[in-house]
């Protein structure tokens, strides 16, 4: 038996639970960081099957002497999943939020897991950021809160700062075509929200308030704009009901 004490729960998400006056656009302030991994969980489907995998081909394409990027990295989960499983040798990782929030408390997971000088943590656009000798870069449902006429030009400059053989692992919502799937897929996700505890209520606000900051895109629209930047291979690796995973290789 361990002698360890027993984690506090985390925090439940309950920010769309009650009616409100007025929905503003959703952003990740100090609220949504306090309970984002409950949110994420409960939200997400496949969202710890999506995480462990991308240590898992983190591990397979790092290569000796690079940089490997979680753009968005939020809590760190990804950032942390990578750093667990890659073993080549004087690989640095670079984790970037632009939330102060999400920045430090993401150190405090690091710090934590004892990780901490082996990551870079930077708080900034990642539309800012100079991608340099990277074999891994990571966006874990992050480029859908890109604007979308800015997402080629950040996935070209990703383009250009991976080495070659170097990846692009991209995990994405996504929109179906026709919008008959489209809708079916949401009705199963919202199922999903409602198996894990959330209220018509809680769905219905939240759907509002990302209405204007997360515009998904078809896996067509993925693939074309991905080749487009200089990929020369797109594989889907992963997709549970409206949430879809990507690797791109340069």
């Amino acid at each position: 038996m361990s002698d360890s004490p027993p984690r506090p729960p985390k925090p439940r998400d309950q920010l769309y639970a009650s009616a409100l006056a007025s929905i503003v656009d959703f952003e990740f302030d100090e609220q949504v960081v306090g309970v984002f991994a409950d949110m994420i969980n409960r939200s997400v489907p496949g969202y710890s099957t999506v995480i462990k995998s991308l240590g898992v081909l983190a591990a397979r394409y790092a290569q000796p002497d690079s940089r490997c990027y979680d753009l968005g990295c939020s809590l760190g989960a990804a950032t942390l999943a990578m750093r667990q499983q890659i073993r080549q040798p004087n690989c640095r990782l670079v984790a970037v939020d632009n939330s102060p929030a999400m920045i430090q408390r993401c150190r405090e997971h690091l710090q934590v897991a004892t990780e901490a000088e082996r990551v870079d943590l930077i708080l900034a656009d990642i539309e800012d950021v100079v991608i340099a000798d990277a074999s891994v870069v990571v966006m874990n449902f992050t480029l859908q809160f890109i604007a979308p006429e800015r997402r080629a030009a950040l996935l070209a400059r990703i383009w250009r700062g991976l080495r070659p053989g170097g990846v692009l692992l991209l995990s994405e919502k996504i929109r179906l075509q026709p919008e008959a799937d489209n809708a079916l897929l949401t009705e199963w996700h919202h199922d999903f929200k409602r198996a894990n505890g959330y209220s018509d209520l809680e769905i219905s606000q939240k759907r509002s308030a990302l209405e204007q900051v997360m515009r998904p895109d078809t896996l067509d629209t993925h693939r074309q704009r991905l080749t487009s930047a200089g990929y020369r291979r797109v594989q889907p690796w992963f997709q549970c009901f409206n949430f879809a995973s990507l690797v791109a290789f340069k």
